[in-house]
């Protein structure tokens, strides 16, 4: 995962604010690495941080704009992010409990250029999510 300084936010035209520091710090150490600017914004008051949900909305704005984070929209409509890296990769997403799973695997990689090949397509880039029951078993409980 890439880390960013306080001369990348100068770099990317943003102004090192406390809160910048703060939102990208917690993206950084994020155990799960998707936040939501819910999950953010309460794990900010919970450090004792005085900062309004409208700051982090915009502080993540900035941030994707600058190319310091990405936004996914997963299915179930909400927004994550997480710090932009430098190695791609897609996504598992449970249906239960919204857990998210980074994984590459290059077989796959290889047959989407195979298929834009076949189709004449030149990629800029793509987005796979796979969606279903993760591992838990509260989950596997209650799909059934």
């Amino acid at each position: 995962m890439a880390s960013f300084t306080n001369q990348d936010l100068r770099r990317a035209g943003l102004k090192v604010t406390l809160p910048r520091i703060k939102i990208l710090e917690l993206l950084e150490s994020a155990e799960l690495h998707h936040m939501s600017a819910e999950e953010i914004y309460k794990a900010l008051i919970e450090q004792g941080e005085d900062v309004g949900l409208a700051t982090v909305y915009r502080v993540l704005t900035q941030f994707e704009q600058a190319g310091i984070v990405e936004r996914h929209n997963f299915e179930n409509n909400l927004s994550v992010f997480e710090i932009t890296q430098e190695e791609h990769h897609d996504h598992l997403v449970c249906d239960v409990c919204g857990k998210i799973i980074e994984f590459h695997n290059e077989m796959i990689e290889e047959e989407q250029l195979k298929v834009a090949e076949k189709h004449g397509f030149k990629l800029s880039g793509h987005s796979l999510v796979l969606y279903g029951i993760c591992a838990d078993q509260a989950c596997r409980d209650s799909a059934k």
